[in-house]
């Protein structure tokens, strides 16, 4: 194909795909690039992506619609036919062309699509054989300036503008998004990672958000928590950081895939067989093992088998002194490297810079790790407290003064600290592991946190970012904390490439999937947004602002009610506040907006500037909203971050003082 890329947009019924060809036949022959996706049961993340990057770059957008894919008008289509008519609202050449097809004899007004679909002119193809003129419209409308887009949104569309497009943008090859592919419904039910936005009441399986491919390799392995198996089963700390200390071991290995904690303890707990999971993950194989400690004796106990045939790779009894943990570990960790048949140039494994040999420090360690994960407050403060043991049983543990840094700012979060001081002892405890180990990546990746989120000084958090990733390219934490960067400094295509690499090593971590949120809805890409968020409530339905968030992405999408629904199940009455006057006012209801707004400035005005200024921009409400924006730049507000690509100042973004603060903030204008 040449030029600009070609997009799809995807059938279930074979019906519709026979349609779809004689379209896109006729189409060629008149001389027109057309994308027509006729491979069979393909699927997966990479083809859906691909969709996804034809429906953005084409010019025509041709929905097909027919008795068929109305009555299966689920999620996927529903997310499909937004993504597409987005591109229609757009300004100049990145507008589409929108012109649905009908193909039967079903009224179009039925069809359960999309309400912008009604306000463009339609056209109705019998079995989906097109006429003449039906291409001689095609060649008309792929004739106008794509600024001109919206003619087609009237009944005269077919009539030609006075300025065609140019002769090179001609040949570079006018492209066409025709509606395509027969697939098997019982294929979409299984496969897709975003076919059904269901209601957040009705917990469904979760599938990761993540832009790699379901093609699962040889070479992958997800390593399951490890059963405590002690006799009064209060070693489950113990356990877990078994399997975790593995997982880190394996991730060293090249070319070798394996799921991050937060992934492969998403299942504990859970009746999910190991086919399942693995196929969850997208691992070919799984280690699985238990764990019992009866004073200084330690027994473990680890298989790893074959997802698809349950065969026994590999499987052993450890029955060591509790001191030989670490050597446990290696041992296991290796044994699997050689059942896989993997071969290391750099002999066997070596364990993370930064660790301890004491064992009192490490079981302290595995506690904190452990309450780390709750994120509670109370959690919070016990984590703080094995930390702070740990370093003193051995002053030169590089990975506790780490944790311990993140732990205190996210305490702060919850009020434990005030801002300024958990920026400094966080500061402090950073430097001190770097001291003790200079090529640490979480505690680089813990200095470029604070660089962005309370210095605001860009170019000391790229270079400490830069470092992180240098040491570990696939440490997860530096790669969320590069991707927060990139979103403060509007480079969303880096955000996105960020969050997806964290998430190509650990599915299921929450915090990637709210940045990949994050980084699609400052690009505009709001229906990948609400995917991302509605994926993230899915799997932590009490996930901080995950909602409120959803609640912007729906204003976004000019869907105000649905925005409005969904405020209101928010439990958390300050996040619920700072979006609630914005779903109402897009629902036409300002006096409950003004009220609500006044109830947040009077309850939480002090904490939430930002949030504040928002409002007043959505509203147009320009001097108020720039007198809450420099409030909130008073106080040093977090939320600022997130000022670039804020769609909600779209309203004030014309007013001289917008450019004013970019600058102030030395953020691009």
């Amino acid at each position: 194909m040449s030029g600009a890329t070609q997009a799809a947009f995807v059938s279930y019924s074979s019906q519709d795909a026979e349609a779809a060809s004689h379209i896109c036949e006729a189409l060629r022959s008149a001389g027109f690039d057309v994308w027509f996706d006729k491979s069979e049961l393909r699927g997966g993340d990479a083809w859906d992506q691909n969709i996804r990057q034809q429906i953005r770059d084409c010019t025509l957008f041709l929905p097909i619609i027919s008795a068929s894919t109305q009555a299966r008008a689920e999620g996927y289509f529903r997310l499909e036919w937004r993504l597409a008519d987005q591109r229609t609202h757009l300004m100049g050449r990145s507008r589409a062309f929108l012109v649905p097809i009908c193909v039967d004899t079903t009224p179009e007004k039925d069809a359960d699509v999309p309400d912008s679909f009604s306000a463009v002119q339609w056209t109705r193809l019998p079995e989906g054989m097109p006429t003449a003129e039906f291409v001689a419209r095609v060649g008309r409308l792929l004739k106008q300036p794509a600024a001109g887009a919206a003619a087609d949104r009237s009944p005269q569309a077919g009539r030609v503008p006075a300025e065609p497009l140019s002769p090179r943008h001609w040949r570079i090859g006018v492209t066409i998004a025709v509606v395509v592919a027969a697939m098997a419904v019982a294929y979409y039910l299984s496969v897709s990672s975003h076919r059904e936005l269901a209601p957040l009441s009705r917990p469904r399986a979760v599938e990761p958000v993540q832009s790699v491919s379901r093609a699962i390799p040889d070479k992958s392995i997800a390593v399951l928590p490890f059963t405590d198996m002690s006799e009064k089963h209060d070693q489950e700390y113990f356990a877990d950081g078994m399997a975790e200390e593995i997982i880190n071991l394996l991730a060293q290995v090249p070319n070798l895939r394996v799921p991050g904690r937060t992934s492969s303890f998403y299942f504990k707990g859970k009746s999910i067989k190991i086919p399942d999971i693995a196929r969850e993950l997208g691992v070919a194989n799984v280690l699985e093992g238990s764990v019992r400690q009866s004073g200084n004796r330690l027994r473990v106990t680890a298989q790893l088998i074959r997802a698809d045939s349950g065969y026994h790779l590999w499987s052993e009894t450890f029955d060591r002194n509790l001191h030989d943990v670490f050597e446990t570990q290696d041992d296991i960790a290796n044994a699997v490297v050689q059942a896989l048949q993997i071969t290391l140039m750099g002999g066997p494994l070596t364990r993370q810079k930064g660790g301890t040999k004491n064992l009192d420090a490490y079981q302290l360690f595995l506690r904190a790790l452990s309450d780390f994960s709750l994120n509670s407050k109370s959690a919070l403060g016990s984590a703080h407290e094995h930390l702070d043991q740990a370093i003193k049983l051995d002053p030169d543990f590089a990975l506790a003064p780490a944790d311990l840094g993140w732990v205190i700012v996210l305490q702060s979060q919850h009020s434990v600290f005030p801002q300024k001081e958990a920026a400094e002892r966080a500061r402090l405890l950073a430097q001190r592991a770097l001291q003790l180990s200079p090529e640490l990546a979480e505690a680089h990746a813990l200095l470029q946190y604070i660089h962005r989120t309370y210095d605001w000084d860009w170019a000391s958090c790229e270079a400490e970012g830069r470092e992180a990733l240098r040491i570990d390219p696939s440490n997860v934490h530096a790669l969320v904390t590069a991707g927060k960067l990139a979103r403060t400094l509007g480079r969303w295509d880096d955000a996105q490439r960020y969050a997806n690499a964290a998430l190509a090593r650990d599915p299921f971590y929450t915090y990637a999937i709210w940045d990949l949120g994050r980084a699609s809805y400052g690009a505009g890409r709001f229906a990948d947004a609400e995917a991302s968020y509605r994926k993230l409530l899915a799997l932590a339905p009490d996930f901080g602002g995950a909602r409120s968030h959803l609640v912007t992405t729906l204003v976004q999408e000019g869907r105000p009610d649905a925005a409005l629904a969904m405020a209101r199940q928010d439990s958390d009455e300050e996040d619920r506040l700072t979006v609630l006057p914005i779903a109402l006012q897009a629902s036409n209801r300002k006096g409950e907006a003004d009220e609500a707004l006044h109830t947040l400035i009077a309850k939480f005005g002090n904490g939430q500037a930002y949030s504040v200024a928002r409002i007043y921009a959505f509203r147009g409400e320009s001097d108020l909203a720039f007198e809450w924006l420099d409030r909130a730049y008073q106080q040093r507000d977090t939320s600022l971050l997130e000022f670039v690509g804020e769609h909600l100042f779209a309203n004030v973004a014309n007013d001289v003082r917008y450019k004013a603060f970019l600058r102030k903030m030395n953020l691009p204008e």
